[in-house]
């Protein structure tokens, strides 16, 4: 009986324990997504510790299997052609910024651990009049089955957050919502100036709405500013752009809790002119991860 007084008493505490992660929200459009290629890493990006993802099942509006997951340690194959089921996650050969920010956030936070909880679909615009057949993250849009891209990331939140032991170690997790990451807009250029001129409106309600899921209202947010290749016909890819750009930097300059990542304007891109190549994602996330550390320690 002495015996199994002393077990109970050395299992409470593991019981009751909590362990701190911080938590990163990334979300977008295809160049949040990520179309750099695997074998173009370098090796201090192959192997990760201590960080983690959740990348939820991306699908059109109206689909019911949206934000479906399954955490992991994180790795390359979060691009482009990733593809999960909920119980099995099948990499791509293809990575985005995540690789490179988690690496430089465990460089600036070395005694924490770190998730990711990454949604993210190709071509898809926060109007739903620029939607296409990409779909829209317009919170109020009911298309189909009255699904939309914001419903997929909050169920993407949801069932991220619903682990209690992220890591698998045993111990509970005190999650610590720490930041959103948002690289999109090119689908709200793609069309006219109404749509773009909106774009500051839609931009400002869906990052509070998302700091409003995370249960965070100042929550640290950090923009990456579209950029044009240039490289079709005319010359110029996005019939909008400067406009979504001008609303970026709109958004940033009247919220005290928002920065914007710049460099996108330097980027070469890969195999067609929407994406950047894979060197610019390394820097992309690198980037990223600065800015946001400004803005939780300042």
């Amino acid at each position: 009986m002495k015996n199994l007084k002393i077990f109970f008493f050395l299992l409470i505490p593991t019981l009751f324990y909590t362990q701190k992660i911080r938590v990163f929200v990334l979300a977008g459009q295809s160049n949040m997504n990520g179309f750099g290629y695997n074998k173009d890493l370098p090796n201090d990006l192959k192997t990760f510790k201590d960080v983690y993802i959740f990348q939820g099942n991306s699908v059109p509006d109206g689909d019911l299997n949206g934000g479906i997951g399954k955490w992991e340690v994180l790795k390359p194959g979060n691009g482009t052609g990733f593809k999960t089921d909920g119980k099995t996650n099948t990499l791509s050969d293809r990575f985005g910024l995540e690789l490179s920010f988690a690496k430089r956030m465990k460089e600036l936070f070395p005694n924490d651990k770190i998730a990711l909880i990454k949604y993210a679909r190709e071509g898809t615009s926060i109007d739903s009049v620029a939607r296409a057949d990409f779909g829209c993250w317009d919170a109020d849009f009911h298309g189909k089955n009255g699904i939309n891209q914001y419903d997929n990331f909050l169920k993407t939140v949801k069932n991220a957050l619903s682990e209690t032991d992220i890591d698998g170690n045993g111990k509970r997790d005190e999650i610590i919502p720490s930041g959103i990451l948002w690289m999109q807009g090119e689908g709200d250029a793609s069309y006219d100036e109404a749509i773009a001129n909106r774009y500051y409106s839609h931009l400002k309600t869906l990052m509070n709405q998302m700091r409003a899921a995370l249960l965070t209202d100042d929550l640290p947010v950090v923009i990456g500013k579209i950029s044009d290749s240039g490289k079709n016909e005319k010359g110029r890819v996005w019939n909008t752009g400067e406009l979504v750009q001008y609303a970026q930097e709109k958004f940033v300059e009247n919220d005290k809790n928002a920065a914007i990542v710049r460099s996108t304007k330097k980027y070469n891109y890969g195999n067609d002119p929407w994406h950047y190549d894979s060197s610019g994602y390394i820097d992309l996330g690198k980037n990223f991860a600065e800015e946001i550390f400004k803005l939780i320690t300042k």
